[in-house]
């Protein structure tokens, strides 16, 4: 619970931006795809914190490591909700990412630790639960927020919530010592291997594909969808049940079928789900179903590909963990940047699912990749 409580947190601060866009958008004066800068701005911290966290704290016991990164969170949201202007709440999205990967790394090893034997999946899928909760229930509360008062709301509510985050890690995580210290090169030496680049481009283009379209969500919703801003609120939760169920299945299926096939087979359903999204968006049953779809798969391969690269980065785990999540939101980064030129080429909101069509088909080939190389190995057990 202490560590779903932090990935709680933390999928509210990344995610949430996709419910309130338009309102910071007009609030800050920006457009819309400027105002998508903000998704990138966190994505980005999370790609420099968890390399960052790894040099500065790789000695530290594993419970020190996870209280800082709670007061980064904390200070990051309070003064994103403080922010007058478009390069201030840049730069403050830009901190609430640092302790993004970071936390996920870490939290992975610990989760790994005190797992049941055969259960480590399910273990790392109920620490990413919080993430998926944050989507069914934080998000959508975020942007009701967000609607009902002002877009500042959604983060100072982040940072009253990551003081409970820091209570409950210090109360209920147990003493961890420091991983074994093998040098800052000895943190890199997995990469030698063709293996971890290969999950972790697989992360990569799998989530900066569904990102293309997922950044933009609201406004495919509301212009080409149909729907009206004030349902929002229950589109994205039922985006968040998506992720939540996704999660789990993806979990339980990992531990029973092996990691890389279950990764493999849920990004060839993420390329039909955004063909059908771009072909099918102005029918709004259909893209509430297949919305509901893609956010399941988005999740569904987080635990799987979370143990995979820890599995393949023996001796270096917390930069192996964490590069995981770096993946994830360097993918997110670029998808929601490719995402936006189609829209500012004035071409209509369906056609950043179309984008992350062929993103996807990358990491899925990147994954097939995987799968032949490691056929008849103990990594795909």
């Amino acid at each position: 619970m202490a560590l779903a409580s932090g990935t709680l947190g933390l999928g509210i601060a990344e995610f949430v931006m996709m419910g309130i866009l338009p309102n910071v958008a007009h609030d800050l004066g920006i457009s819309i795809p400027q105002a998508g800068h903000f998704i990138s701005a966190y994505a980005i911290g999370v790609c420099v914190g968890a390399p960052l966290t790894v040099v500065v704290a790789r000695t530290r016991p594993l419970k020190q490591i996870l209280l800082g990164l709670a007061m980064i969170y904390i200070v990051g949201n309070l003064f994103a909700s403080m922010s007058v202007n478009y390069w201030m709440l840049l730069l403050m999205r830009f901190v609430s990412g640092l302790p993004h990967g970071a936390f996920f790394g870490v939290g992975s090893i610990v989760a790994e630790r005190v797992a049941d034997k055969g259960k480590a999946s399910q273990a790392v899928a109920l620490m990413i639960a919080g993430m998926t909760i944050a989507n069914l229930f934080g998000v959508p509360f975020g942007t009701l927020l967000s609607n009902l008062f002002s877009w500042r709301f959604p983060f100072v509510f982040n940072a009253l919530w990551g003081v409970l985050i820091f209570y409950l890690i210090w109360r209920w995580i147990p003493y961890m010592p420091a991983l074994p210290d093998v040098g800052l090169k000895g943190q890199f030496r997995f990469l030698k291997r063709l293996a971890p680049w290969l999950i972790i481009l697989t992360t990569m283009f799998g989530n900066g594909g569904i990102f293309c379209w997922f950044s933009y969500v609201t406004p495919q919703m509301i212009h080409e969808a149909g729907f009206s801003p004030h349902s929002m609120t229950a589109v994205m939760m039922l985006a968040g049940l998506g992720m939540t169920i996704g999660n789990l299945v993806g979990g339980k299926c990992g531990d029973l079928y092996g990691l890389a096939p279950v990764i493999r087979v849920t990004q060839m359903v993420m390329v039909l789900s955004l063909l059908g999204i771009f072909f099918f968006t102005r029918n709004p049953y259909l893209s509430v179903i297949l919305m509901f779809v893609c956010t399941a798969c988005l999740f569904a391969v987080s635990p799987p590909q979370q143990l995979l690269l820890l599995q393949n980065s023996r001796g270096s785990e917390m930069m192996g963990a964490a590069c995981v999540q770096i993946a994830f939101n360097l993918g997110n980064a670029v998808g929601a940047y490719l995402g936006g030129l189609p829209i500012d080429a004035g071409m209509g909101y369906r056609y950043p699912s179309l984008v992350g069509v062929f993103i996807v088909l990358l990491g899925l080939v990147c994954i097939s990749i995987y799968v032949k190389r490691a056929k008849n190995s103990s990594q795909l057990a």
